[in-house]
């Protein structure tokens, strides 16, 4: 018995195998167990980089990122807000990516929301592949991302709005930086890190970066029991809702789901090129 326990497989290799070798999917239990082998367990840096690879390859299932991002907000640090405070909250991050080099819109709706009344706890990072990610254009207006838990609650509080910075706040997230780092393309972090708002934020508007991911995504915030939520990709390429043309949109509310193609011309908005925007 003790002999056959030690020859069987460990967890993340069986999944590895399942993923890999099987060309099979990850159950929503199965991926929040793959993500704590890559960040707390002994997962080697070779069937990490494999387990991404393969999954990349395919797509990222609903489920798979369901798991993922259950599994990284069980990680994060917590942030003292209220139950009530949290079903107000609203997010606009997204997985920028579109490689446009458009200034950053997730950032100036954001600011915008928060002016009009909204509770906004903007999740991000620094520019990837952008020309600047969120943290970059807060920190040129001279504003602190890397605040602590407690002074993000306050700011919050007081303003309306609070940037919540990926880096300080995912820190188990570290062991797989470099392996992202070293595999050089899109693996389902890019997807998964937006779904997972420190803060527990109930709405979103999400950007993604291909018209392919749109309903997965919404399928997944779906999965994690956001109350309200839109995804959007520009049919010109933009991880946003475009004014150059139409955009691909799946809204998500109370667990249905509703496909739409919007116009700026359904908000009063002239259509522009990209050089414009």
């Amino acid at each position: 018995m003790a002999a056959a326990m030690k020859d069987s497989p460990r967890p993340f290799s069986r999944l590895v195998q399942k993923v890999v070798e099987e060309i099979g999917t990850l159950t929503r239990e199965e991926a929040r167990v793959a993500l704590r082998e890559m960040i707390v367990g002994e997962a080697s840096t070779d069937d990490i980089s494999r387990m991404l690879t393969a999954i990349s390859q395919r797509g990222e299932t609903a489920e798979e990122l369901a798991g993922f991002a259950e599994e990284m907000r069980a990680h994060a640090v917590p942030l003292p807000f209220t139950e009530e405070e949290r079903a107000a909250l609203v997010d606009t991050c997204g997985t920028g990516g579109s490689g446009d080099g458009t200034f950053n819109i997730s950032t100036g709706a954001a600011l915008v929301a928060a002016a009009a009344g909204a509770k906004v706890a903007k999740h991000g990072n620094r520019a990837v592949t952008s020309k600047c990610g969120s943290a970059d254009v807060l920190e040129a207006m001279g504003v602190p991302v890397a605040l602590t838990p407690e002074q993000s609650v306050e700011c919050l509080r007081a303003t309306g709005f609070a940037f919540l910075y990926a880096p300080a706040l995912h820190p188990a997230l570290k062991r797989v930086q470099p392996i992202r780092r070293a595999l050089g393309f899109r693996t389902i972090f890019n997807m998964a890190g937006p779904l997972t708002n420190p803060a527990g934020a109930r709405a979103q508007v999400m950007g993604v970066y291909a018209a392919n991911k749109v309903v997965v995504a919404a399928e997944a915030l779906s999965r994690l029991g956001v109350r309200h939520a839109m995804v959007v990709h520009g049919s010109d390429g933009l991880d946003e809702l475009t004014l150059t043309g139409m955009s691909h949109m799946v809204e998500v509310r109370d667990g249905l789901l509703r496909r739409h193609e919007f116009y700026p011309t359904e908000a009063d908005l002239p259509f522009c090129t990209l050089d414009e925007l």
